[in-house]
């Protein structure tokens, strides 16, 4: 079973598939019984979407941001 990088909780993937954009994407079910979305974008940058409402978005090249469920945006630049 995978794990979560940040969480450490580990999940199944339960579907996965390409959209309209050719980007792929899986549903993924942690132990605790959460879901999440997880998108991988042909230009390098991933996007997760969490069951709480919480994002978090990865450019690939040094920039990321994390909203959290109440709209608290934290955003970091330059390392990835």
């Amino acid at each position: 079973m995978p794990k979560n990088s940040y969480t450490g909780e580990s999940y199944d993937v339960t579907s996965r598939g390409v959209n309209s954009q050719g980007n792929s994407y899986d549903h993924r079910v942690s132990e605790s019984g959460g879901h999440s979305y997880h998108y991988s974008n042909n230009n390098g940058s991933y996007y997760y979407q969490n069951s709480n409402g919480s994002t978090y978005y990865n450019s690939g090249d040094g920039y990321s941001r994390y909203t959290t469920s109440s709209g608290y945006t934290a955003e970091k630049y330059g390392g990835k």
